[in-house]
């Protein structure tokens, strides 16, 4: 069976994916698919650097504000919502294109996991809150960071329900989550040219304190004040993210707002390393420099790899 075509642009945050991905959208014919969890919350715009409307009128995005802030969402959830969107782009004559940084929902979309559905595991749960009763919240959340660092850097060791569950899903994948055949044979699902973002670590950190001196200047405080005064719990999923919690913590006056904006870009700094170490699990990505190049330049030069790419493969 012919696999559908694909392109795949990722990177750790503030790289310049938003940029770069909507002048090769209009190169290449494509319309877009977020891979980024928290662009799926409605509301939720300054904090996630989400594509203004302007930017989503110049090229057609999916996957961005469809879910309310108490909404769950998982990565089972993305793969079947994002592989029926590629489907449905690619009837219409058109090249899906995923851009984002949350690298497990990508991961899981190019190499095919197949998720078994299941209620959980009651067993396994009563197994880590005696370990928790025994040992720690901070050791379970240490559990955690070692089988899912991104779902540790966005969960709160307090958020104990969120932490136990997460650890659950990932058992859960090492016995229940299975890798395609075409996976499991060192491919992918899809015809993909996956594009890889980055920079020198300080440019990239220099580039994270800009973007969150932005944040701030437009208005991150008053968007978590009108979230929360809407009625939006500050203990729901979306309000964990980078730049809510630490915002909800400065009104709940637990820091002044200068410790604050520090915390928001130390965070940020770790979430960076952390995506790339993720993205090191993916040795199928074609890493492109953005350093020392214009962005017409390297948008020429990707643009160029991904036609040889398909042209070659048509061969």
């Amino acid at each position: 069976m012919k696999k559908s075509r694909l392109v795949v642009l990722l990177g750790p945050t503030a790289v310049g994916k938003t940029a770069l991905s909507l002048a090769l959208a209009r190169k290449l014919g494509a319309e877009i698919i977020s891979g980024d969890s928290m662009l799926f919350y409605r509301g939720f715009d300054i904090g996630t650097a989400k594509p203004t409307l302007e930017e989503r009128e110049v090229v057609p995005h999916h996957l961005i504000d469809i879910l309310e802030p108490s909404a769950s969402f998982s990565v089972m959830d993305f793969q079947r919502l994002a592989a029926k969107k590629i489907a449905c782009i690619e009837a219409r004559g058109r090249l899906p294109f995923i851009v984002g940084g949350t690298g497990l929902y990508i991961k899981s979309l190019l190499e095919g996991y197949a998720f078994n559905k299941t209620a959980g595991n009651a067993a396994y749960r009563e197994r880590i809150e005696t370990m928790a009763q025994e040992k720690g919240k901070d050791f379970v959340h240490g559990l955690l960071q070692k089988v899912d660092p991104e779902a540790a850097g966005r969960l709160h060791v307090n958020d104990f329900r969120r932490v136990v569950r997460a650890l659950e899903v990932a058992a859960l994948g090492q016995e229940r989550i299975s890798k395609s055949r075409e996976a499991e044979a060192g491919g992918l699902v899809y015809d993909a040219y996956v594009v890889g973002l980055r920079r020198d670590r300080q440019k990239l950190y220099e580039r994270i304190e800009e973007r969150v001196d932005i944040m701030l200047r437009d208005g991150l405080e008053e968007e978590v004040r009108h979230l929360l005064s809407g009625g939006v719990s500050a203990a729901c999923q979306a309000m964990k993210g980078i730049g809510y919690k630490e915002t909800v913590a400065y009104l709940a006056g637990c820091m002044d707002r200068s410790e604050a904006e520090e915390e928001i870009k130390k965070a940020t700094r770790h979430f960076a390393k952390r995506q790339m170490t993720w993205f090191r699990k993916m040795p199928y990505i074609h890493w492109y420099d953005a350093e020392n190049i214009s962005e017409e330049m390297l948008c020429t030069k990707i643009y160029t790899d991904i036609r040889r790419f398909f042209m070659v493969r048509c061969k």
